[in-house]
This record gives C-alpha cells, sequence and structure tokens, in this order.
C-alpha cells in the first residue's frame, strides 16, 4: 500500500488541490495538481551523480498536452501527439524560467522536469497550474532547489485587475500576465496588454505576487510531510582560486572590458583567459592543482564581477555609455523591392530585417489545441542564424529560443493590429537577425513594426521595444538601458518592455537570482519607458504611420455580403460554380458561413470581375441601373445581350437607337460591349433592356439627362 498526502485551499475563487504519492512514485517528485477540472502531472528526475564535462545546469523542461484531456482525438494521420506545438513549447519555456535561478550554484546533475495534461476543463488554462505543480515536485524531490516558488495569471476585466480569470474572461481582458516568484520576490513575468501604463503594469506584477503566497504556503505545508531528505550536495569553495586568479588578471581584465567594440573586446577577453590557462594550467604538468573546467568557471565568473565592479563603480558600462544611454539607432523602411512590406532596423551591434507578407483567408494557420481548432490570421516569425554573432553553426528547425522570442515580438505587435473586417488580410512578419549584441528580440520588434506600415498595414500606432538590465550587490544596484549581449549574460536580470508612446503592450522578465524587489521594477519600468520613447522617435525617422497605399505587389482584397440562403449559389455543386469564378477571373475567393465573401487578387480587374459574377448569382439586377453588356446573339426583332453575370436580356429592335432601325446588325453584331438600362419585365418574366437610353460612349442616362434639362429650361 502507499500513503497519499494532499493539501487544498481556495484559490480565486476555485479549488486547487496537490497530491502526491499515488501515481509516478518511481521519480523523485511528483505531484498531481488539480484547478477546477483542470488536472497536471509534474515529475522530477535528477541523476545522481553530476554529469562529467559540462560547465552548465543540464536542466530540461518538457510540458505535454494530451488530446484525451479534452476529450479528442488526435489530428493528422497517425493519431496520436507528435512534435510538440508551439504552445507547449512556451510552456515549457514558462515553467524553466522561474525554476532554473533556484537550483544551488554548481548543480551539474542531468535534471528532467515533465509535466503532462490529463484533464483540461476548458475554463482553467494549464499554464499557471503546470507552473506550481513543477514547483511543488521539485520542492519534494529533496534535489538543491531553493524554492518553492508560485505562480499566478492577471487579466484586467471591466477596468479592474482579476487574479486568475477564466479562458473565457481573458478573451475579453486588455491584459495577459503570468508571474512567478518566491514568497520574498518576483522571478519571472510574461504579458501581452493592450497599452496598459507602466503603474497598471507594476499593479498587476504585484496582484500576481501577493495572489499565489497561500499556494506557496500549501507547497511547504505538503512538503512537511511528503518530501524526500535533501540530498548531501556542496558547492565546490573556489573562493582561494578566484584570489590567485584575480593577482593575475584584474588589470588586464578591466582593460578589456573597456574597449568599446566587440570583437576588439572579445580577443582582448581571449587573451586574458590565455594567460589564466598558462597561469594555472601550465603545460608539462601531469596533475594541476585545478582541473580545466574549474579554471574556465571561475575565469568566468571573474568576467561577470569585474563587469559588474565598473558599472556600480562608474556608472560607466563596457561600451563606454551611461546606465540610461540607448545604442546608435538607424531605421529604414522599403528596403527590397519585391516584397510587400520591408525593413532594417539596426540599434548598435544589433540588426534585424523584418518582411511583412499579406495574405487571403487561404493562408490563415490552422492550430489544433486542447480548447479545439482555430485559425490564426497573424503570425510573426523570428530566425536567428549562427553568423549575426560571426559563428558557425547547425541550421535547421527553430529551437525553444526562435520560438520564445518569436512570441514575445508577436504579443508585442498584436494589440496594435487592426481588427479583421477593417484590414480583412492574413499577416506574416519574418524577422531575420542579421548581427546580434545584445536584445534581437526587441529589434525584431521595432523592425516588424516598420515593416508592417511599409506594407501599408493601418497599426493603431508604432510599437518599439527595448531590453533593460540589472546589476545588484548587497544594497546597491543599476539598472541599465539597451543592454548589450555581455550585460545579458553576466547580470542579473533581462527585461524587455514593448510598447507605443501610450502604454505597454508586452512584458517580459526573467531573474537570474532569487528575486527583485518592487522598487527596483518600477525604476526599470520608468527607465524602459524613456528609452521607448526615445526609440519611437528614431523610428519615425523612417516612417511614422502606415503608407496610404498597399505595395504595389501585394494583394487587394474587397469584402462583400451576400444572403446567407444563396451560398449554395455561389458555391455550386460540388464546388463547380466557384471554382469556375476563380479560374476564369483569377481572383481567390473566401466565403465565410454568416455570408462575407472576401475576393482578392493583385489585379483590380480580377477583383471586379469576381465581385460582379457573384452578385449575379447571388442578387437581382436593379431597375433603371446602366450595366456593361457583351452581344451574345441577334435575331430580326432585336439583340440579347448578356449585361450581369450570366444573366441576359433583350434589346428589343425598337430600342436599340434613337432611329429607326431597318436590321438588327445594322446597329450591333454578336460580341459587341455595349451599355444597355434595365427597363423592367415582361409578362413572361424576361429582361427588358434597351441601349438608346444610354449615350454609349459615355454610359449616360439619356432620359435621365434630358427630363433635368426640361426642368432646368422652365
Amino acid at each position: 500500500m502507499f500513503t497519499i498526502y494532499r493539501e487544498e485551499l481556495e484559490w480565486a475563487g476555485r479549488k486547487l488541490i496537490l497530491e502526491t504519492g499515488k501515481i509516478a512514485r518511481q521519480a523523485d517528485g511528483a505531484v498531481l495538481a488539480t484547478y477546477g477540472d483542470s488536472t497536471v502531472l509534474a515529475t522530477v528526475v535528477s541523476a545522481k551523480e553530476p554529469k562529467a564535462g559540462v560547465d552548465f545546469f543540464p536542466l530540461t523542461v518538457n510540458y505535454q498536452e494530451k488530446a484525451f484531456a479534452a476529450g479528442r482525438i488526435p489530428g493528422g494521420y497517425f493519431k496520436r501527439e507528435g512534435r510538440p506545438s508551439e504552445r507547449e513549447t512556451l510552456i515549457s519555456r514558462l515553467i524553466d524560467r522561474p525554476i532554473r535561478p533556484l537550483f544551488v550554484e554548481g548543480y551539474r546533475h542531468d535534471t528532467q522536469v515533465v509535466v503532462t495534461v490529463l484533464s483540461h476543463d476548458l475554463i482553467n488554462d494549464t499554464d499557471v497550474l503546470s507552473m506550481v505543480a513543477a514547483s511543488a515536485a521539485l520542492t519534494l524531490s529533496g534535489v538543491p532547489f531553493m524554492g518553492p516558488v508560485g505562480a499566478a495569471s492577471v487579466g484586467y476585466v471591466n477596468g479592474a485587475l482579476k487574479l486568475n480569470p477564466t479562458i473565457d474572461e481573458m478573451k475579453e481582458s486588455s491584459l495577459e500576465l503570468v508571474v512567478a516568484g518566491t514568497a520574498d520576490a518576483v522571478l519571472m513575468v510574461e504579458s501581452e496588454a493592450k497599452e496598459l501604463s507602466e503603474q497598471t503594469m507594476l499593479e498587476a506584477v504585484m496582484l500576481g505576487h501577493s495572489g499565489f503566497q497561500p499556494v506557496i504556503e500549501a507547497i511547504i505545508r505538503l512538503a512537511e510531510k511528503a518530501a524526500k531528505e535533501p540530498r548531501d550536495f556542496q558547492p565546490a569553495d573556489h573562493s582561494e582560486l578566484e584570489k590567485a586568479m584575480l593577482a593575475v588578471i584584474e588589470s588586464d581584465l578591466r582593460a578589456a572590458y573597456s574597449i568599446t567594440v566587440k570583437q576588439q573586446r572579445y580577443a582582448a577577453v581571449d587573451a586574458c583567459k590565455a594567460k589564466v590557462v598558462a597561469h594555472f594550467l601550465p603545460e608539462g604538468v601531469e596533475n594541476p592543482a585545478y582541473s580545466k573546467q574549474v579554471v574556465a568557471e571561475v575565469f568566468h565568473e571573474l568576467q561577470a564581477k569585474v563587469v559588474r565592479w565598473n558599472i556600480l563603480d562608474t556608472g560607466t558600462r563596457i561600451d563606454g555609455r551611461d546606465v540610461k544611454t540607448v545604442r546608435n539607432i538607424v531605421a529604414e523602411a522599403g528596403i527590397l523591392p519585391r516584397t510587400h512590406g520591408s525593413a532594417l532596423f539596426t540599434r548598435g551591434e544589433t540588426q534585424a530585417l523584418a518582411v511583412a507578407t499579406l495574405g487571403t483567408g487561404d493562408d490563415e494557420q490552422y492550430v489544433d489545441s486542447l480548447e479545439g481548432t482555430y485559425k490564426q490570421r497573424f503570425m510573426l516569425h523570428y530566425n536567428f542564424p549562427p553568423y549575426s554573432v560571426g559563428e558557425t553553426g547547425r541550421m535547421g528547425s527553430p529551437g525553444r529560443r526562435e520560438i520564445g522570442h518569436g512570441k514575445l515580438a508577436w504579443r508585442a505587435i498584436h494589440p496594435m493590429l487592426p481588427p479583421q473586417h477593417e484590414f480583412p488580410y492574413t499577416i506574416r512578419v519574418v524577422s531575420e537577425i542579421t548581427e546580434s549584441n545584445g536584445s534581437s528580440s526587441m529589434a525584431t520588434v521595432c523592425g516588424s513594426s516598420l515593416a508592417l506600415m511599409d506594407a501599408g498595414v493601418p497599426l493603431r500606432a508604432p510599437v518599439a521595444g527595448i531590453a533593460m538590465g540589472l546589476i545588484l550587490e548587497g544594497e546597491r544596484f543599476a539598472v541599465l538601458s539597451d543592454i548589450l549581449g555581455d550585460e545579458d549574460h553576466l547580470g542579473d536580470m533581462d527585461f524587455k518592455v514593448a510598447g507605443t508612446e501610450n502604454g505597454v503592450t508586452s512584458l517580459q522578465m526573467d531573474i537570474k537570482i532569487a528575486g527583485i524587489t518592487e522598487e527596483i521594477m518600477k525604476v526599470a519600468l520608468g527607465q524602459a519607458k524613456e528609452g521607448r520613447l526615445h526609440i519611437l522617435g528614431e523610428m519615425s525617422k523612417a516612417l511614422s504611420g502606415a503608407r496610404a497605399e498597399l505595395g504595389e505587389h501585394a494583394p487587394r482584397i474587397e469584402v462583400i455580403t451576400i444572403p446567407v440562403d444563396k451560398i449554395r449559389e455561389v458555391i455550386g455543386s460540388g464546388g463547380k460554380v466557384i471554382r469556375e469564378i476563380v479560374e476564369k477571373t483569377g481572383a481567390k475567393v473566401d466565403i465565410q458561413d454568416d455570408g462575407t465573401i472576401k475576393v482578392a487578387s493583385a489585379s483590380g480587374t480580377a477583383i471586379k470581375a469576381a465581385i460582379n459574377w457573384i452578385k449575379s448569382i447571388a442578387s437581382e439586377p436593379e431597375l433603371n441601373a446602366i450595366y456593361d453588356g457583351t452581344v451574345v446573339k441577334t435575331t430580326d426583332f432585336g439583340a440579347f445581350v448578356n449585361f450581369f453575370g450570366a444573366k441576359d436580356g433583350l434589346v428589343h429592335i425598337s430600342q436599340l437607337a434613337g432611329t429607326r432601325v431597318n436590321k438588327v446588325t445594322d446597329v450591333v453584331k454578336e460580341g459587341d460591349k455595349v451599355k444597355v438600362k434595365l427597363l423592367g419585365f415582361d409578362e413572361r418574366g424576361k429582361v427588358r433592356l434597351s441601349m438608346k437610353a444610354v449615350d454609349q460612349a459615355t454610359g449616360e442616362d439619356l432620359e435621365k439627362k434630358a427630363k433635368a434639362e426640361g426642368e432646368a429650361a422652365e
């Protein structure tokens, strides 16, 4: 038999249950977490011995959704779950980011966290629940984890912040925010917002932090009953080596980090490293006092300390800037001739080439999720080739980093897109990072905004992004605007804020230490706003708003509406009619269930022809209206004219011209293009047309003209 341990609490109006001891008992830690009727299983396994030859913590987080959780069978040929979806990848990162900094420094044991969605009630989302379950499993596992971590989501519904809104409530929310942290501080934030103020964003983060405190307390209570004995792990003490290494290279390392050019700086740092290796790992010595890996790790720690000391002591950064200055910006729009929209955004040594493409409803992305299959009209794809940092490397399908950075930029731009009924295009943006030295994701936001406006997409406002860093030593701290790659790598925080001049559209924060306070977050948000407004000003020099016209090569889309009961006629048996319209006009036609029809083509003539054809099927011609027509047949008594799509009508011989006509073919022949006026219908419902009532050169209604002239004469 086995003992089951359980904790329950009311959390934001619903019951949260944490249970262990029943499922996955061979894992180091396993917790079944249920919120409403949504249930996830989180497991943790960590190797008993450290992984040889690695100088990093080998942590892997896998979040996986099972279709059976929502009573669905997977799509596709094999009918089973395959490679991780974008959502699964993003939630895996969401779980990873707050837990990674809380493992004891120096822990090198292969560790895997697996979170599986077993039940989904389509009311309570599983992202926050999975973070809570993973934190609980780690706390119980005995691995050196300085948790627990709590997590919560926050929405902004009807002008008020709301803790853990339901999936339906989130659809009406102006904010979608997830926050995670410890009892004392915030560790991670991920969000999308509709131009909310910095103060509102800060209040949302703090609401989430206070809101998950009962969860942390419940995890602690569960651990008091069910946690395994802590592993005997003591991080190695390298303080003596650090002192000795400082004596050898401190001045050289400080000098290296005063070089402002990246490549020259890296060369100087490499020279310092070579000096260290020569001193502590001399050639010919079989058993040096320290291993190659230990020397490398301590050298890396010294790099971080030297950078941090310089900034805190002098207020001057690696490239010579003060803490608030943004690097030089060059923004260019419309740089590629055949694309629908393009931009090149360069900030210091970071550069993004963004390209926007407009498509039709056929180009929308189908997304298969536990909530069902839905279509997505906006896609943003981020690519980070190795040449952008002067390296060689494998190139293939996008990794977790590419997916995560792309989604961050997507969240920043998405709230500013026009609604579909105003701009009925499918939109794809691709950001190619051509150079990188700090915050290529925020360069992607800026470049994407410019490329969309260059394509003629009427964004509600231009969007810019900036990455902030943090150096924290005891009570002293410095918030850095527009961080370099080294400052990101060696600092304590990566805090990215995107938005318009009116407010924040996306905020992402990752902390590499035990958390930061509300005071530091407030300083970072204020400094980020200053930087964002400066960047928007630089972007406006290239383009301040959407171009008035779509690009020359972009498709045009016109939208019409027909009665729902006419949809079947437009489609035709087996799609015969709609296929014929597409083939003969060259336009794309997308018919929706509510009678909305989108007609797209790069040719205005093709669009007009398709629309006229559709209208001729779905509607009736108007009495006394004038139409362009083609003579399809002549007889002794008149000519038959095709004038309204598939509709034909008779122009009687008496209506061919203003003078007497002896023979129809004296006036018209088959194939002639003419203008006709709809006079009405005879007793058998046949269409009666007139040519003599219309000026064949101008299309003017002669009867109306004569009437107007007569009234003027009176």
